[in-house]
């Protein structure tokens, strides 16, 4: 598949060597992903971090902090110099720490800046196929009979993908265990191997599984199709009408940044996102380009906030 061959380029281009104008003042700038390597927001942000880094005439590298559900990356970047060369690849999820009642040791809106929208991202739902189940309807339905007897995994508490299963869980009505893992790749390759029944991965970590006769891919939590999975019906059309769970990603930089460099940091992201290449291999990912302004992206910021407070709620979550 040609969307899978880009992927694994992406991939595969860890370190490349940046050409000398991207290397202006010899100055170095880091964004923080607060999740294992081979992630799907690693692997989002090694689809324009060298582009974005010539636009701003600097060596931009990426550092994976994973741990605590993302809040060690997340604090680490709170806590940074205000000069724009720390940015945070963040989610949805930023929020969510906080809302379960931990202490990360950082304010999830007051010690950040939001600086730029990349893009929106659904997600697929995955069971083990060794599970009767061949559709979102039948896997509730047998779900249901066990309550208390099925696990499902995500790449952590708090994480995109925990979210997304457990506001599944709470839409349907539904009892399993969940067990955390440091990364969506663990998790998906336990419910391959039968320790665990169910994962939702991102649209970006689909592919290695496609071929996979162990899993099922029954649904995908995007209100219409994923073009990446025509086949594969949206949950709200499968068995699931009020459910549908999409994730923003974006850079954020500590509070205080400096207005200016906030907005030219954004001018430059949105001059990346404009890039056919760069379009590409965000569709690869699932992901929609959606450039915003500073402002634009700070009010989705906020209302996020909202939503995510109200997910957590409903789902009852807490730091199990």
């Amino acid at each position: 598949m040609k969307w899978f061959a880009i992927l694994a380029a992406c991939v595969a281009a860890a370190v490349p060597t940046l050409p000398a104008q991207a290397q202006v003042g010899g100055q170095v700038s880091r964004i923080v992903v607060p999740f294992a390597a081979g992630g799907a927001r690693e692997l989002l942000a090694r689809t324009f971090y060298q582009e974005l880094g010539q636009q701003l005439g600097q060596t931009i590298i990426i550092e994976s902090r994973p741990g605590a559900g993302g809040a060690i990356g997340t604090s680490n970047v709170g806590r940074a110099d205000p000069d724009g060369r720390t940015l945070l690849m963040a989610a949805s999820s930023h929020f969510v720490t906080a809302e379960l009642g931990a202490k990360p040791h950082y304010d999830p809106v007051k010690d950040f800046t939001p600086v730029a929208n990349i893009g929106t991202q659904s997600y697929v739902l995955m069971i083990s196929s060794a599970l009767p189940a061949r559709n979102v309807a039948e896997f509730i339905a047998y779900a249901k009979k066990r309550p208390g007897e099925l696990n499902y995994g995500s790449a952590g508490i708090g994480s995109s993908t925990h979210l997304a299963m457990a506001y599944f869980l709470s839409t349907a009505g539904l009892d399993m265990l969940h067990i955390p893992y440091k990364s969506t790749q663990e998790a998906a390759n336990d419910v391959a191997g039968g320790r665990a029944q169910a994962v939702i991965v991102p649209n970006a970590g689909v592919g290695a599984y496609l071929q996979d006769p162990r899993l099922r891919i029954i649904g995908v939590t995007s209100r219409h199709a994923s073009p990446l999975l025509p086949n594969v019906p949206p949950i709200a059309q499968a068995g699931l009408p009020s459910y549908v769970f999409e994730s923003w990603f974006g850079l954020l930089a500590p509070a205080a940044t400096p207005a200016p460099v906030v907005q030219r940091i954004n001018a430059a992201v949105a001059k990346v996102l404009e890039m056919p290449v760069i379009k590409e291999r965000l569709a690869t990912q699932g992901v929609a380009p959606d450039a915003m302004g500073v402002d634009e992206f700070a009010k989705l910021f906020a209302q996020d906030r909202q939503l995510m407070a109200r997910i957590v709620k409903e789902a009852r979550l807490t730091r199990d």
